[in-house]
């Protein structure tokens, strides 16, 4: 007979409803903040948290490095995903940290190159400023698209156009980016080169980002002010790759594991742990207590649950193991906040998996998580690394999943087998630029916390209350007994998020 039998069903997300509380004038959603710990950070530093509880999945239709830079913008993150070559990751990594947002390590060009080599650098690059240096880094000028017309100048040496040292305003020693940016807007240049006193080039800033940073307001970033960046792994080529990852100077590690209650998880951990303790790592996926002890004392610093609950994953249909999200997060959030009161040590739980709709993020948040991974979600936007498609006169984008046959070449790697999968692949319809949707899943977010009188995400775990609903119950909160002629019923009820 099986060690244990619980009779009492698992739960998900969709069977529970939120009762209100009291609004205050405190709780208006203007008020709100969605700040959240991305990982457990000994010091509470800044660039481990987000400041919306969204991020998405480590997937190869989803999380590319297009969709890491604008989610970073907008205050998430985006897990870019393993199921690619090391260096092919390492380059999505480097692409994020060196998006141009506060002090930037550019791309240098040396003197004697040809136009004709720095213009196919730039096309590959979309920059269009570089800076110059000698063999020691010593900054020589600038070059610009303005300094040149590749038509005429292509055989030229770059010395031969560049405006050179003494005509370029530049900053020496300057830490302070508010400082920087003061310089530079006092300085009417779009760009200002930032040099040590022996003249070695350190960083640049550029105006355009000025704005950039103006227009979003909860960017997460490093202490350098760029881009955050999060990297999936796998417990196959991890030594490797995580080397890689460091040299790319990502932020987090994320392991993508459909079950991460092995030893081969624990083993990795504890890996990186030792040789890179800088770097905080996320563990998972798990679904009881004991998974979640497992991983924190390896050294977890945050922890993904859930198993079998995504949409296109089939992982309970294959292999008879999973359970419901809300059962999970309920679980295991009340094991987290055990070890929080035995080590002063709150490690972060992502609810991964079985979330369809701003609703289901509400009641996530409401039942302890701290954020929520989403594939299909963002899998539907312009960023995501797919390419869009029209199927019956709609349009589409491709959508499957990591254990699917479409990525059957790194199923070896990363689930140790590949006789079967775990996940299907098919279509979801085209969205549209992510932050245009983004603003109403977050205002529906405060909407919700408002109702129920909270004013942040922390407050939320500790007054929200929450009551199972019945199937007739879940009925009457949805559109019923009219016809709609502009949109069929099942497809609003298979809205998503947006």
């Amino acid at each position: 007979m099986a060690k244990n039998i619980n009779y009492e069903p698992s739960r998900t997300l969709m069977e529970f409803r939120l009762l209100p509380g009291q609004t205050s004038k405190e709780s208006t959603t203007e008020k709100i903040s969605l700040t959240t710990p991305l990982v457990y950070s000994p010091g509470n530093e800044k660039k481990h948290n987000l400041n919306i509880p969204l991020v998405s999945a480590a997937m190869q239709s989803v999380s590319g490095a297009e969709m890491g830079i604008e989610l970073a913008k907008l205050g998430g993150a985006a897990f870019i995903f393993c199921s690619q070559s090391i260096e092919a990751q390492a380059t999505m990594v480097k692409k994020i940290k060196t998006h141009k947002a506060g002090f930037v390590k550019p791309k240098t060009m040396k003197p004697d190159m040809r136009i004709s080599e720095m213009y196919n650098i730039r096309k590959d690059t979309g920059h269009s400023t570089f800076p110059v240096v000698d063999n020691n880094e010593i900054f020589l000028g600038l070059i610009s698209k303005w300094d040149y017309e590749i038509s005429l100048h292509s055989d030229y040496q770059i010395k031969d156009r560049m405006i050179s040292l003494e005509n370029v305003k530049v900053a020496r020693n300057i830490a302070d980016l508010k400082e920087a940016n003061s310089v530079l807007l006092e300085s009417h240049k779009s760009v200002l080169p930032i040099l040590e006193d022996d003249g070695k080039l350190l960083y640049m800033i550029f105006r355009k980002d000025i704005n950039d940073q103006l227009n979003n307001p909860l960017e997460v970033h490093d202490e350098k002010k760029r881009l955050l960046a999060v990297a999936s792994i796998n417990t196959y080529d991890y030594k490797e790759r995580v080397a890689a990852l460091i040299s790319a100077e990502v932020d987090v590690i994320a392991i993508d594991s459909s079950d991460g209650h092995t030893i081969y998880q624990k083993e990795s951990i504890e890996w990186i742990k030792k040789h890179y303790p800088q770097i905080p790592v996320i563990g998972g996926n798990i679904i009881t207590k004991e998974g979640f002890r497992y991983l924190v004392e390896a050294g977890a610093g945050a922890i993904k649950v859930g198993m079998g609950g995504g949409s296109i994953c089939i992982t309970q249909e294959q292999k008879g193991t999973g359970r419901g999200l809300a059962t999970t997060i309920i679980d295991v959030t009340e094991e987290r906040d055990k070890y929080f009161k035995e080590t002063g040590k709150y490690i972060p739980i992502i609810a991964d998996g079985g979330v369809t709709s701003t609703k289901d993020i509400t009641i996530a948040l409401a039942l302890g998580a701290d954020y929520v991974m989403m594939g299909r979600y963002f899998a539907r936007m312009e960023e995501s690394p797919t390419d869009k498609i029209v199927v019956n006169n709609r349009v589409m984008k491709p959508y499957w999943g990591e254990g699917s046959a479409r990525a059957r070449d790194w199923k070896l790697k990363r689930y140790n087998q590949s006789k079967f999968v775990e996940g299907v692949e098919g279509l979801v319809e085209y969205a549209g630029r992510l932050r245009d949707n983004l603003e109403e899943t977050l205002a529906k977010i405060k909407s919700s916390m408002s109702t129920c009188g909270v004013q942040s995400i922390k407050e939320f775990h500790e007054k929200a209350e929450l009551e199972l609903a019945s199937a007739l119950s879940i009925r009457e909160g949805k559109v019923h007994d009219i016809y709609q002629a502009t949109e069929s019923n099942e497809k609003q009820e298979d809205e998503t998020a947006n």
